[in-house]
């Protein structure tokens, strides 16, 4: 590539929208522009990190026997209406009419599309197993898109489904797949966490989630010191005995049950310091909906987080939503913060193992301005039903092994991996012949990994003050030759041949043949961040050698002209002694 001739718009100022970094160098870098929220345009050199991540994949998923496809973008509302999940989905799912008014949806993901193709033409055990995939473009609306590419609406996903006569077949598929991705994010070249995760809206019952370790992640994730047991926060499990209430909170002085005015204090925060008691004595009453339209008082410690996942979980459904202000009046009869669970109408009432035995505590009246002290559990609650319901954190003791304790880090997901089981196939009636002629619903398995969002993941892991610094595997470029004078005929002569070489032996190469200051071309070199600089001087170049710099380091190195070729190509493959 000649800079001239590639469309690489550097910008000096960060972009006022951008939130994180990754948004922030991919604007200035000249890579993305956004079209609208959540949507972006990809320039030269972002698609092609974009397709080096690609790359990577499609190898790794032909190598471990899977086949790629292309299904529709826009798909029937016929088959999730089969599957249930049209209408459970939610306001992510974009729905279509198309010009004779009939449902459609823009695929946020295609388990239905490939259920129906597969169910179609797949009838024996012989035609087992199967693995699809594709690399295509999905959409997901999004309620408040940001973070550039880490949370957009369009975006390019690898989406893999597999399909297995039986369970055991089924989690060996699961496991091809899940060191496969070991594999994809090795040669990345990243710093990336396996962890166990909720099934969310795709389903299933046993899922992974890939983190990319950095501290701009959204997801938090917990890991043991000792075993390495490692999940998502709301996912991570954890022990009863580990939740057991405080000693000063289950041995207070038990004063009996007191109703005390709390004018204008809703928060544990404020309730906390108005009555001088600490955080960990109250109860957090929080009322949420499910999908059956239950309505559901779910009470946590008031130091701790409910974990909607592990909510769900314990009751069974597919999902739940914190309830509105009407519904959580009608239950409490009282205004938001003021909600506790003795006198609530709701449909059920389970609590965290925390509060199990605990005295001394405060909680919501159901009354404007008023809080309850002295609640007693087992006096007050006797009926109330305990499960895990908090989400992990630092300190928390791991529920696998007898010593380790959880520690805390910052994710960012680029891949999860789901066994589906029957959910699907048995819905939509995709089943196959044994050997004796009977039929079975196919066992399923789906996994995913956001090609856009690895590019962004990279950069949130990969950059310094200057701008990216690009893991080998995943640079638009791997060399960037900088002529310090682009008009010296030595310098643009030795440019050029060293370009025309480089490109002869498969390397990469941006030449910069602008007609800029060096300072304009340094910046703009450390901005974009390939991982391999040459700088040809004169004053150098009288002495036969360029400066050689790895972008991942403080300072250049010289290198006789003679031998800059084969250093670069080496380093090009991964010699970091070149």
């Amino acid at each position: 590539m000649r800079y001239q001739q590639t469309f690489i718009p550097t910008l000096r100022q960060d972009p006022t929208e951008a939130e994180v970094v990754s948004h922030r160098l991919l604007v200035r870098a000249g890579m993305i522009r956004q079209v609208a929220r959540g949507i972006y345009d990809f320039l030269p050199l972002g698609l092609r990190a974009v397709r080096k991540v690609e790359a990577i994949v499609r190898e790794e998923m032909n190598r471990a026997g899977a086949q790629e496809i292309l299904m529709p973008a826009i798909c029937p509302a016929e088959l999730w209406q089969e599957s249930g999940r049209w209408d459970l989905y939610g306001k992510e799912l974009l729905r279509i009419k198309d010009r004779h008014e009939r449902d459609f949806c823009f695929g946020p993901t295609h388990e239905e599309v490939v259920t129906d193709l597969v169910r179609r033409e797949v009838h024996s055990y012989r035609d087992l197993p199967l693995n699809l995939y594709q690399i295509q473009v999905k959409f997901r609306d999004e309620m408040r898109p940001r973070f550039g590419l880490m949370r957009g609406r369009e975006f390019i996903m690898k989406d893999a489904y597999s399909f297995d006569a039986t369970f055991a077949d089924a989690q060996r598929a699961y496991h091809n797949m899940y060191t496969t991705y070991e594999r994809i994010f090795d040669r990345c070249g990243l710093r990336y966490r396996p962890v166990e995760a909720d099934t969310g809206a795709i389903g299933g019952t046993l899922s992974h989630e890939f983190q990319v370790l950095a501290d701009s992640g959204e997801d938090a994730i917990v890991s043991c010191t000792t075993c390495g047991y490692a999940a998502n926060a709301e996912k991570a499990e954890l022990r009863p005995a580990s939740a057991a209430p405080p000693p000063d909170c289950s041995s207070a002085p038990v004063k009996g049950l007191q109703k005390v005015s709390t004018p204008d204090q809703r928060t544990v925060e404020e309730v906390s310091r108005f009555l001088g008691e600490p955080p960990e004595r109250f109860v957090k009453t929080l009322v949420y909906v499910t999908d059956t339209g239950a309505v559901i008082a779910a009470l946590v410690r008031g130091d701790h987080e409910l974990s909607e996942a592990k909510l769900k979980q314990a009751l069974g459904c597919q999902w739940v939503t914190l309830a509105d202000e009407e519904t959580v009046v009608a239950a409490s009869g009282a205004p938001l913060g003021f909600a506790g669970p003795l006198g609530m109408k709701a449909d059920s009432m389970i609590a965290d193992w925390a509060l199990r035995g605990a005295k001394g505590l405060v909680c919501g009246a159901n009354e404007r301005d008023a809080h309850y002290i002295g609640l007693d559990q087992p006096r007050d609650l006797p009926y109330l039903r305990f499960a895990d319901l908090r989400r992990a954190g630092a300190g928390d003791p791991c529920p696998r092994c007898p010593e380790g304790v959880f520690a805390a880090y910052r994710g960012i997901e680029v891949g999860q991996t789901f066994y589906l089981g029957t959910k699907y196939s048995a819905a939509m009636r995709a089943t196959y012949l044994d050997a004796r002629g009977q039929h079975h619903p196919l066992e399923m398995g789906c996994y995913g990994i956001g090609i856009t969002r690895t590019v962004a993941a990279a950069i949130e892991q990969h950059h310094d003050d200057n701008g990216i610094v690009w893991p080998l595997p995943l640079a638009p470029a791997t060399v960037h030759i900088v002529p310090v004078n682009w008009n010296d005929p030595t310098i643009r002569q030795t440019a050029e041949a060293l370009y025309t070489q480089l490109l002869a032996a498969g390397v990469e190469v941006l030449l910069d043949d602008r007609d800029e200051r060096p300072g304009v071309k340094f910046k703009d070199a450390d901005l974009i961040g390939l991982p391999l600089r040459v700088t040809i001087g004169a004053k150098t170049l009288a002495r036969h050698v360029v400066e050689l710099k790895r972008r991942a380091e403080p300072h250049a190195t010289e290198v006789p002209v003679g031998h800059i070729v084969e250093t670069l190509v080496a380093a090009s493959k991964g010699d970091v002694s070149a």
